[in-house]
């Protein structure tokens, strides 16, 4: 019987080719693991009209932590379109596989590394390591919207914000929609200590907590409140305050700064994809996806479809994203290894594939790595 049960979830376009990339190197380190495969995407949308079926949801309740491909999202009405004929017309919304994950499992921690590896010819500074952690169940990702507006949710809205509701007096409710950013007490000291634990860990002198309290006042306001109480508990690291716009700025301008960031769910969506593209871009940038009991692990690219079948993407945001899986595990050596064999295939120069200048295919791309273990 396998050391460990590993949830195997392609996805759609790239993802599959990314994963198996994933798996050569897997391979190559010897991880005693059985890989349980789990439907998930496009296409089981386009066939079921659920693109996470309960049996994948099954299969996560038993496995000792998950790595993902990507997957493709279209707008309501595309999806609509796309679902087989007998499907069509039965009122099947699309929504979000990875955010219905997140919630259904809880899983609240959404890790980034932004690392920076010598040799890349796309690195802003070879001396940057970022960590991003975002807030991943909370904020406007939560799906509690409204189009059109619900004549009692806008009665409500204009008891309590006449001044903000009265210029609207003249639009119907039809052409009003409405995205709720929800955040609980809970859900910011969570993620704000689990950045704090980090920095302390490995020897990060700063947590910045990434929002804008001057204008969004109640639900940042929370998450920087929060924040202050937390700092209090960890006197050897620096609680730093900044806005999403200025993060922006001075991520391009000073990105050697900073460290540890941590920020709700948008905002966290945004500056870690700003601080990828420091480091590479997205065919460099992992994250896991944390819960209590589940782990899901994934590149922060998409599905990329019209690369679909072409064998060229880079497949190292998936091997990172096993990477950060191992460590999770707790195969710290088997981590190092597989970082030390990705670093030195950057390093060398030798093997590039197409977003880095070069010809290198995604398969390649593992071999090369493999090769260094």
């Amino acid at each position: 019987m396998a050391k460990y049960r590993i949830g195997w979830m392609p996805g759609d376009g790239v993802g599959v080719d990314v994963m198996d990339a994933t798996k050569i190197v897997l391979d190559r380190l010897g991880l005693d693991a059985e890989y349980i495969h789990g439907d998930i995407g496009w296409e089981i949308w386009r066939t079921e009209a659920n693109p996470l079926p309960d049996r994948t949801i099954d299969m996560l309740q038993d496995v000792d932590a998950a790595l993902f491909g990507a997957i493709t999202s279209k707008p309501r009405d595309e999806a609509e379109q796309e679902l087989i004929p007998e499907l069509q017309s039965q009122g099947h919304v699309y929504r979000s596989p990875i955010v219905r994950l997140r919630q259904t499992f809880d899983l609240q921690t959404n890790l980034r590394p932004c690392k920076a590896y010598p040799g890349n010819p796309l690195n802003y500074r070879d001396d940057l390591d970022l960590v991003v952690f975002r807030q991943n169940t909370e904020g406007l990702y939560t799906g509690v919207e409204y189009h059109p507006l619900p004549q009692d949710v806008r009665d409500k809205l204009t008891e309590t914000h006449p001044a903000q509701m009265s210029r609207m007096d003249d639009v119907a409710n039809e052409d009003i929609a409405m995205s709720c950013r929800i955040f609980t007490r809970e859900g910011c000291q969570n993620i704000v200590r689990a950045a704090f634990e980090y920095a302390k860990t490995f020897g990060y002198e700063s947590v910045t907590v990434v929002e804008k309290p001057n204008v969004i006042r109640e639900t940042s306001g929370l998450m920087v409140r929060e924040a202050r109480k937390i700092a209090q508990d960890y006197p050897g690291i620096e609680l730093w305050e900044t806005n999403i716009d200025a993060m922006c700025m001075w991520l391009v301008k000073n990105p050697q700064d900073y460290g540890v960031l941590v920020a709700s769910n948008m905002f966290g969506d945004i500056v870690s994809d700003l601080c990828a593209q420091l480091v590479g871009g997205l065919g460099f940038a992992c994250s896991g996806n944390i819960g209590k009991d589940v782990a899901i692990f994934e590149p922060s690219h998409g599905s990329a479809p019209k690369y679909v079948g072409m064998n060229k993407v880079n497949p190292i945001a998936m091997m990172l994203s096993a990477k950060m899986m191992l460590d999770y595990l707790g195969e710290t050596d088997m981590a190092g290894r597989l970082e030390g064999a990705i670093a030195e295939v950057i390093a060398g120069g030798e093997h590039r594939t197409y977003d880095m200048g070069g010809t290198t295919t995604t398969t390649e791309m593992a071999e090369a790595v493999a090769a260094r273990l």
